[in-house]
C-alpha cells in the first residue's frame, strides 16, 4: 500500500477504529513522513493497467449516494497520458450520464481493476473529469483503440493520487474464451495429432 493512499482514506473514523483493533501502530509507522503527495504510478502499475480489458469506478452524487460503474474494451483502452494521469475514452449508447454527473460536482473517484486469473487486484484513487468531443475532438480520438468501432462522446481523464495492490485472498480464478484456447491449444494440437496418425495406421491396414 502506498503512502498517500493510506494518507487520503485513512481519516479520524479509520484511525479509532484501527486502534480500538490494534492494527493502528503498524499502519502509524507505515505513514511515518507521510505529506499528502501523491504516489508515483510506477511501471509495475502502468504495465498492469495497460493489461487491463476492464474496471470498475466509482464516484459520489449530490446527495452522498456512490455509485459503480463497470467500464470495459478492448486490453489496453485505459491509457497512461504522463505521469500519473491515465485516461479512457468514453463512447455513445449510455444514456444515463450518472458518472459524468457525478463528476461535474464531486471529482472524486476510485477505481477497482481486476486480473483474475492472477488473483490480483489494484486500487487507485484521484481526481477525474470529462471533455467532451466537440471541445478538444484530438484529446478524445487519441484514446480510442485502433480498430474499436464505436462513436466517443468524451474521454475521462484521471489524475491518480494514491493506489494500493491488495492481497490474493478470496479472488476466485476467472478465465476469458481466449485464455481458455491458448491453454488448451498444445492438447488440442496434439489430439489433432494422434488422430491423423491414428488415421494414416488404419489406411495401411486396409487390405
Amino acid at each position: 500500500m502506498a503512502q498517500n493512499y493510506r494518507h487520503t482514506l485513512f481519516d479520524h473514523a479509520v484511525k479509532e477504529l484501527q486502534e480500538q483493533h490494534g492494527s493502528r501502530a503498524s499502519y502509524a509507522r507505515m505513514d511515518a513522513g507521510a505529506d499528502g503527495t501523491p504516489d508515483r504510478l510506477t511501471d509495475k502499475e502502468l504495465d498492469y493497467i495497460a493489461e487491463r480489458d476492464s474496471f470498475y469506478m466509482a464516484s459520489v452524487n449530490a446527495a452522498g449516494w456512490p455509485y459503480m460503474q463497470h467500464r470495459g474494451g478492448p486490453a489496453g483502452f485505459l491509457r497512461h497520458i504522463a505521469g500519473n494521469r491515465i485516461g479512457f475514452a468514453d463512447y455513445r449508447g449510455n444514456k444515463q450520464y450518472i458518472s459524468t454527473a457525478n463528476l461535474a460536482g464531486n471529482d472524486r473517484v476510485s477505481l477497482f481493476l481486476m486480473d483474475y486469473p492472477n488473483r490480483e487486484r489494484l486500487k487507485l484513487v484521484g481526481h477525474a473529469h470529462s471533455v467532451e468531443l466537440a471541445d478538444d475532438p484530438a484529446a478524445v480520438t487519441a484514446l480510442m483503440p485502433d480498430g474499436y468501432r464505436a462513436t466517443p462522446e468524451r474521454a475521462f481523464f484521471i489524475d491518480v493520487i494514491g493506489w494500493e495492490w491488495n492481497c490474493s485472498q478470496h479472488i476466485t480464478p476467472r478465465f476469458t474464451e481466449a485464455e481458455i484456447s491458448a491453454a488448451i491449444r498444445p492438447m488440442a494440437d496434439e489430439l489433432k495429432q494422434l488422430r491423423a496418425e491414428i488415421a494414416a495406421l488404419r489406411t495401411k491396414e486396409q487390405p
